[in-house]
């Protein structure tokens, strides 16, 4: 039966203290018969035996004893069992073969945003009153459709004043281009022909009285007075005949053409006119959806002030930004992935703008997305292209249950090598400690670099139950993921 605690700790004191008293008279004894040099002899001695006689005696040291001998052969069997295994201690671990590679893929994914093609916001090329409007905000709208409508009363009175005065000039042209009538020219010969019957009267009287001049039987002034009145009637006979040449001759090129160019300045007038009757109409200039119904009817607008917005939503494209070394990666007409909300759409690389974001530092990709997204995509939603880069640079493919936190936030894995000694089974391997540094991460696999080689078999899990030098039975697993990066 166990003793009691208070008591065990009594009887350890008693017989400590027996012990004590002992040693301190043995060594009182010694100092009063020595010398100093043999004290110090005798007093080592006697501490020696004090301290294999508290060991042998006392419960304490014998307790002491006891774990030193158990820690002595639990460092013993230890030592054996990393050395000296056999086959029943030899852990079995799944390995993998290692290929160095050069190239490696990495995904990557960058956001845009959805942008209809086109985006216009609407007004008029004139100013005027808003007399009504026949569409509203979200209505879908054809090419050619009438959308609004301006007041034209003041136009339409202007265009038919413009058409008086059209029908006036034109007139006056037709008569200038067609000439006198029949009756004006039967008039002028007339005048003519009575003209030439007085200047043939007037001609016999001026012969007479020459002659009655020349006999001396009239004085000078009667022949003086015969002579002038020949002279006005020819000049009254040339006045005659000239206006009737003129109206056998017709008008003047000169005046057909000037009034030939005030008919079409008219004509130019009117087509300006017609102009502004046909821009007092707005139309929708392509297929779309109104977005923004920006005023209302009766509100007095100015020249290109924006009425409505109309975006093309049935050509919608994706502004994507990207590094520009990922950009030389994607070319004009490549169909790339595109990830809207929860769906994923094919979309065409139609260009590559050439100016980089003084923002964000990247080039923006164009893309066009397939038609029958249009139903589903809005303008404004995000969008996330996804790209395969191709990065070069060596290292090899591990899956991540085979890394194993190193020190200094580094990483490392366990790889085999052969054993040291030749007295342990076949197929038998020595587990030894590789650092490696992580390049890239996919899922449940990195890439990484260190002190790996080609054809390393490498233990893919259970890496805790390892440490360097452990012997291991390898059993190589087949993963077809880091085969198929390989």
């Amino acid at each position: 039966m166990k003793e009691p605690f208070d008591q065990q700790h009594a009887k350890t004191d008693s017989e400590g203290s027996w012990v004590e008293r002992f040693f301190k008279q043995l060594l009182q004894d010694t100092d009063r018969h020595n010398t100093p040099k043999f004290a110090f002899s005798s007093r080592a001695t006697i501490l020696l035996i004090f301290g294999l006689m508290i060991i042998g005696f006392t419960p304490n040291g014998r307790q002491w004893a006891s774990n030193l001998r158990m820690l002595s052969a639990f460092r013993s069997g230890q030592t054996a069992n990393a050395n000296d295994s056999d086959a029943t201690t030899i852990l079995p671990v799944e390995t993998f073969q290692v290929t160095k590679v050069h190239t490696y893929q990495v995904k990557r994914t960058y956001t845009g945003t959805i942008v209809p093609r086109r985006t216009s916001p609407l007004s008029f090329e004139r100013a005027g009153k808003l007399l009504s409007l026949t569409i509203d905000q979200g209505d879908q709208v054809e090419r050619g459709m009438p959308l609004a409508y301006l007041d034209t009363q003041k136009l339409r009175v202007k265009h038919q004043e413009l058409i008086a005065g059209r029908n006036q000039i034109d007139a006056l042209l037709k008569e200038l281009k067609t000439g006198s009538r029949s009756e004006t020219i039967a008039a002028e010969r007339s005048s003519v022909k009575n003209l030439d019957s007085q200047l043939k009267l007037a001609q016999s009287r001026h012969q007479r009285r020459q002659a009655l001049y020349t006999a001396g039987a009239i004085p000078r002034e009667h022949l003086d007075e015969a002579t002038t009145e020949v002279n006005t009637v020819q000049a009254r006979l040339n006045e005659a005949q000239s206006q009737l040449d003129k109206v056998l001759t017709g008008s003047r090129p000169e005046k057909i053409e000037a009034q030939t160019a005030a008919l079409e300045q008219l004509e130019a007038r009117l087509d300006g006119l017609e102009i502004d009757l046909r821009q007092s109409i707005l139309r929708a200039p392509f297929t779309g959806r109104i977005a923004n119904r920006l005023v209302d009817e009766g509100t007095v607008v100015s020249a290109g002030q924006p009425i409505l917005t109309l975006l093309e939503d049935q050509a919608l494209e994706a502004h994507v930004g990207v590094p520009v070394e990922a950009a030389t990666q994607i070319p004009i007409g490549s169909n790339q992935h595109l990830v809207i909300g929860k769906e994923q759409y094919e979309a065409e690389v139609i260009a590559t703008l050439p100016q980089i974001d003084p923002v964000t530092r990247t080039l923006t990709v164009v893309l066009q997305i397939e038609p029958s997204a249009s139903r589903e995509v809005r303008s404004g939603q995000i969008t996330r292209l996804k790209l395969t880069e191709t990065i070069d640079d060596f290292g090899y493919w591990l899956p991540t249950t085979a890394l194993v936190r190193g020190v200094r936030g580094l990483w490392s894995c366990y790889a085999l090598r052969e054993a040291e000694t030749s007295i342990h089974p076949p197929n038998t391997f020595q587990v030894e400690k590789r650092d490696v540094e992580v390049l890239y991460t996919q899922g449940d696999k990195v890439f990484v670099r260190g002190t790996l080689q080609n054809n390393d078999q490498v233990i893919v899990n259970g890496n805790h139950r390892l440490i360097a030098g452990q012997l291991v039975h390898p059993v190589e697993v087949n993963l077809s993921v880091l085969r198929n990066q390989n």
